[in-house]
């Protein structure tokens, strides 16, 4: 039933305490190097995690042995075994080997000059052949009825957090990690526009290269919206959570929460839904229902945006047949 990620499940602090501490400080060592040279937080986090689950299988599968001398025949047997044993797509195995591929590169370039320990080093990952891309998930595409569902049930069980973020995905567009880049100060009343229709927000960070990537302000539907945020944030005041953020994290109010949650809280929509809730999906109903709304291409374009209309085409999810009937009645 599920589109579902293999999600990382054989790591713990208590494997990662075994991992050998050359590993372990280098690891260190290269974290502080991506942090030195302005990476976003959230690709330190998703670095760190895609180590973590190479050094535990190399404790458990491959004697602990250092990095510098790991074989491709080892390589070779760990890409094996994130396949055919932990249940990997190729996509998530090619995101796994390029952390290595990055990892061997910094060594190959900053220090196999300057330690002899890994004197002569060359990075040998992109000698395996990469497993091949495939089709490995079937496409949710969703209606106004499933999401009002989705949505309504949610609050029903008294799950406020979850519901404020889903609508701000559905009604905002924004891609799973921005939607936590949200704050509160976002959707004060000030930020209203087209007569109340909209809340231009303040600039939050997009997909970009960088620790600040792409800034950008966004369009947030209020109407639909405005529901759920007052339902999370009438919560919020009644348990005392303050915070800056509109999802802080439970461990640290200073900060928002991280994809990790969104993976978590997917499997809770699809639980409910009784069909897969990847939260890409969202930003395609998103998409969707402007263009079927009549929005102009453009206006479109400035919503999400995007630099030209070339993903309009993949995020559109309208059968043909409505496109056509669309376009037709607009002639005559």
């Amino acid at each position: 039933m599920a589109r579902k990620t293999q999600q990382n499940s054989i790591t713990s602090p208590e494997l990662i305490a075994q991992v050998a501490p050359a590993n372990v400080s280098l690891k260190k060592e290269f974290l502080g190097y991506l942090k030195s040279v302005g990476r976003a937080e959230s690709t330190i986090y998703t670095y760190e995690n895609d180590l973590d689950i190479f050094f535990v299988w190399n404790l458990k599968e491959n004697k602990n042995t250092l990095f510098q001398k790991v074989t491709k025949r080892d390589l070779i047997r760990y890409q094996s075994w994130l396949i055919n044993e932990n249940g990997n797509s190729p996509s998530r195995v090619r995101r796994l080997r390029s952390t290595l591929s990055s990892l061997s590169n910094y060594i190959e370039n900053i220090i196999a000059d300057e330690d002899e320990d890994f004197a002569g080093f060359r990075s040998i990952i992109r000698k395996i052949e990469a497993p091949a891309m495939g089709s490995t998930r079937e496409k949710t595409v969703w209606t106004e009825e499933e999401i009002k569902g989705l949505l309504d049930a949610l609050l029903a069980d008294n799950q406020y957090e979850k519901a404020c973020y889903l609508a701000l995905a559905v009604y905002s567009g924004r891609r799973k990690s921005e939607l936590f880049r949200y704050k509160v100060v976002c959707f004060e009343k000030s930020n209203l526009i087209a007569d109340g229709k909209l809340y231009f927000t303040p600039k939050i960070r997009t997909k970009g290269r960088g620790k600040d990537g792409k800034q950008l302000n966004t369009y947030v539907i209020a109407e639909p919206f405005q529901p759920y945020f007052d339902a999370w944030m009438a919560y919020r005041k009644k348990y005392s959570i303050e915070s800056e953020w509109l999802f802080p994290c439970p461990a640290d109010m200073s900060r928002h929460r991280f994809c990790s949650t969104a993976n978590s809280w997917a499997n809770t929509f699809s639980q409910i839904a009784g069909r897969p809730a990847y939260i890409h999906s969202f930003r395609h109903f998103s998409c969707t229902q402007l263009l079927r709304a009549g929005l102009p291409d453009s206006v479109v374009i400035e919503m999400f945006g995007w630099s030209n209309a070339d993903m309009l085409k993949t995020y559109d999810d309208r059968p043909a047949s409505d496109q056509v009937e669309s376009s037709v009645a607009k002639l005559f």
